[in-house]
């Protein structure tokens, strides 16, 4: 039977769903108009829908597809060798950094016993910006027993960037979710470099179940002019930050947390750690380091210890090229 989309991915009316953030206090500074094309013109205004689902023979496929420019999507592929069912697919932009007045929204769903892996091309880069901001809106659902791994690329914030994101899942009780974001501080080595320089980033992940259970909500804001980065708890000497979000069954869960050790490796210069999330709702897995290499292998790593747990698969090596 197939899965309805429509109603699970949004509840926008038909074509592009608008994406609003002018509740949001922190970019209140921020709401001038662009002096060029205006907020969400076409061509800033990207919308991308994807929807998985179990086809006839048992094969995940990427069955819904709908997408504006600047996001692209092109065919689902299946190369990793521990999942060779999997669809992979990649989110592609064709517009080059998010500039100021861009407005994006994704949403993937998974349908019942669906799988899939989602990523992006390449690091999302956030240009310079003298009015307004750029935002994304992001919906994900996974229905009963649904598995998704979602691994983008990092993200570079360049000087005088404004950005803010929302997550908003929805995941039924035996499904699992991988979700991770990198941060870069900045361009490191970008002229003198021009580390936590940008304006302001504004990061919120909320979890519900399928009839409205709220799970957890977390919310981060890092506005370097008002409280430096570089302070004792928040970012220290550390360049890089990763936001791991696992909801599994507590079961799983468990044993994925038992597999975790949380650890400060000063020549390495990496440091990570793992809680529990409230409400049995997961775990919630942090990295900070120096450069993006060393950060992407500990949360593949750390993927590596999901994918076993939940699904008794192991996570082929990866590509030389990522």
């Amino acid at each position: 039977m197939a899965f309805d989309y429509q109603t699970h991915l949004t509840t926008h009316d038909s074509g592009v769903p608008s994406v609003d953030f002018s509740q949001s206090r922190e970019m209140a500074p921020y709401h001038d108009e662009p002096k060029a094309m205006y907020v969400g013109a076409p061509g800033k205004h990207g919308y991308l829908r994807l929807g998985f689902e179990i086809d006839p023979r048992g094969k995940s496929i990427l069955r819904d597809l709908d997408r504006r420019a600047p996001l692209i999507v092109q065919q689902a592929l299946y190369f990793d060798k521990g999942m060779p069912d999997m669809p992979c697919v990649y989110i592609l932009s064709s517009g080059g950094p998010n500039v100021e007045g861009d407005r994006y929204q994704q949403d993937i769903t998974l349908g019942p016993g669906a799988f899939a892996w989602v990523s992006t091309g390449a690091a999302t880069k956030l240009a310079e910006m003298t009015h307004n901001y750029s935002g994304l809106r992001q919906h994900i659902t996974l229905a009963e027993n649904s598995y998704l791994e979602f691994m983008p690329e990092p993200v570079y914030p360049c000087r005088h960037t404004r950005f803010i994101s929302d997550t908003d899942i929805v995941v039924h009780p035996t499904a699992a979710l991988f979700y991770s974001e990198i941060f870069m501080g900045g361009r490191k080595y970008y002229g003198d470099g021009e580390l936590f320089e940008y304006d302001i980033l504004s990061v919120c992940s909320h979890a519900r179940r399928p009839d409205g259970t709220p799970l957890f909500r977390e919310k981060f804001i890092i506005d370097p002019a008002r409280v430096n980065p570089r302070g004792l708890g928040i970012m220290g000497k550390y360049d890089v930050f990763a936001n791991v979000i696992v909801l599994a069954p507590r079961s799983e869960a468990d044993r994925i947390y038992a597999a975790t050790t949380p650890y400060i490796d000063p020549e390495a210069k990496l440091a990570c750690g793992i809680t529990h999330l409230p409400n049995d709702a997961g775990l919630l897995f942090k990295v900070l380091g120096m450069e993006p290499g060393p950060v992407k292998k500990v949360v593949r790593d750390f993927l590596a210890t999901f994918r076993r747990e939940v699904k008794g698969r192991e996570l082929p090596e990866e590509f030389p090229w990522r």
